[in-house]
């Protein structure tokens, strides 16, 4: 997955509390094990009409949040269903960071594996980025992990507290398949002494 280190993009301003699984991509478009291309149904529900036409309220919809990279949510967002598909289609759109006060810990948890940042900041510090959101495409957040600290349109900052593992495995773009793919030469060592001690699995094989 891609590496995660500065982020830097317009915020969305979602101030929706419980915005669950099914709200940011819903069931019927759980049918794909592609990781791409569910950009388009995230939230659909909301972004369309019962035809298909955008909603121009919605504010993914707007001229302005169009190519959001951020996006400041209201309390206990992602919660609901387990499914991994909310932070595919997330990223798909181009959501590579979601900030609340709480998310539900499945969710939260598959963001991490799929490149997204989430993160968690009291209720003043979302309040103070959901205001600076509001201003559309004058919105530009920086979001450093190295640095854990979130840089507002006005130069203010608001640090932040992300787990230290998790933090490597955002700034070095590792996936699980990555993770065990840094042991390989562990595993390489592994698999040639298991075929010297036991030949016939290795002619199994």
């Amino acid at each position: 997955m891609d590496k995660f280190t500065k982020l830097e993009g317009v915020a969305a301003p979602l101030p929706l509390i419980n915005v669950d699984t099914d709200m940011i991509i819903p069931k019927q478009f759980l049918k794909t094990i592609k990781r791409s291309g569910l950009g388009v149904n995230l939230f659909d529900e909301m972004r369309y009409d019962a035809d298909g036409n955008e909603l121009p309220d919605f504010v993914l919809n707007k001229p302005a949040y169009r190519e959001a990279k951020i996006l400041v949510a209201g309390d206990n967002f992602g919660c609901g269903s387990s499914r991994e598909h909310a932070p595919w289609a997330l990223a798909d759109f181009g959501i590579r960071c979601v900030i609340s006060t709480s998310f539900a810990d499945i969710f939260f948890n598959n963001c991490f594996k799929n490149g997204i940042l989430p993160i968690v900041l009291p209720q003043e510090d979302v309040d103070k980025l959901m205001d600076d959101a509001q201003r559309g495409a004058n919105a530009i957040v920086t979001v450093d992990l190295e640095n854990q600290v979130i840089r507002g349109p006005d130069g203010g900052e608001i640090a932040f507290e992300v787990d230290a593992f998790r933090k490597h495995c955002l700034l070095n773009g590792l996936d699980d398949v990555g993770l065990t793919m840094e042991k390989g030469e562990a595993i390489d060592t592994y698999e040639a002494q298991a075929a010297l001690r036991q030949p016939w699995l290795a002619a199994a094989g």
